[in-house]
């Protein structure tokens, strides 16, 4: 493990760092590692905007939001053209951290893009105006492959993706790097694999052991020296509605986002 010094304060905000978490695999925390990295960073002085780009509306639950009382969700921000960014990003109860929610309403989207001119690019025109005021801005992706995710991968300088130590993990990996290097090569040259993220990692077993093993050898360096290991803190900080770093502060699962925190902001944002 590299010595990972805490980053320096910052004299202003901006411009922000977009950083989808992607995988096309369900269930490997996502939603998990953007709430809780969001969190980790506002510690350090980070301004931060989370994007919920789910359907599931899941980061914004976990952030004690309810999906059927929200008056304007990112769809609303994609499709009606008088909706500003301003009227619908809301506190999510971390110092630091503003939201983008969303709900059931964004699988709509999906459908309706598919007309759009530029449709790949909507997500990046909506979100331009808000670059300047934060300093990392973390899109969740839903499990797909689909236009939506590829929309939030031509919005995104960088791609994290959380993968979980299991073997059917590491297979659709192969083809999510495909998806990543046709965005790179027809829509967003700037796109770079900011690092492969092995989460709910049980150093007890062999099988473990070996994914990550495996895991090291396919992707080499790009693959963060941060593990995040398997605890029932995790689930039990979603339904209090709040991040791990807040709810059990000391537990090792908050350690290894404040250890993840650094190694982005020494990876990606300059130190």
């Amino acid at each position: 493990m590299p010595d990972l010094p805490e980053p320096r304060p910052l004299s202003g905000h901006g411009p922000a760092r977009v950083i989808s978490m992607c995988n096309q695999k369900g269930g490997v925390g996502k939603t998990t590692t953007t709430i809780n990295l969001g969190a980790a960073l506002a510690e350090y002085g980070r301004r931060i905007l989370l994007v919920d780009f789910d359907p599931q509306g899941s980061l914004s639950v976990g952030l004690g939001l309810n999906p059927h009382e929200m008056d304007l969700t990112v769809y609303n921000l994609l499709m009606e053209r008088d909706v500003a960014i301003e009227e619908v990003v809301v506190p999510s109860g971390i110092e630091g951290v503003d939201l983008l929610p969303a709900n059931i309403d964004l699988s709509a989207a999906e459908v309706q893009l598919v007309h759009e001119v530029a449709r790949e690019q909507t997500l990046q025109r909506v979100l331009a105006p808000a670059v300047a005021d934060y300093d990392v801005i973390l899109v969740d992706c839903q499990p797909s492959l689909g236009l939506l995710t590829v929309n939030a991968l031509t919005a995104s300088d960088g791609v994290i993706v959380p993968l979980e130590c299991e073997y059917f993990a590491l297979r659709g990996v192969a083809l999510l790097k495909t998806t990543i290097d046709k965005v790179r090569e027809r829509l967003n040259p700037r796109l770079a694999i900011d690092g492969v993220l092995g989460t709910m990692y049980d150093g007890r077993t062999l099988h473990s052991r070996e994914v990550m093993e495996r895991l090291v050898q396919a992707w080499g360096d790009t693959v963060f020296h941060t593990v995040i290991r398997r605890t029932v803190k995790f689930s039990d900080s979603t339904v209090a509605g709040e991040p791990i770093t807040s709810y059990a502060s000391s537990s090792a699962g908050a350690d290894a986002y404040r250890q993840l925190a650094r190694e982005v902001v020494a990876r990606c944002l300059g130190g």
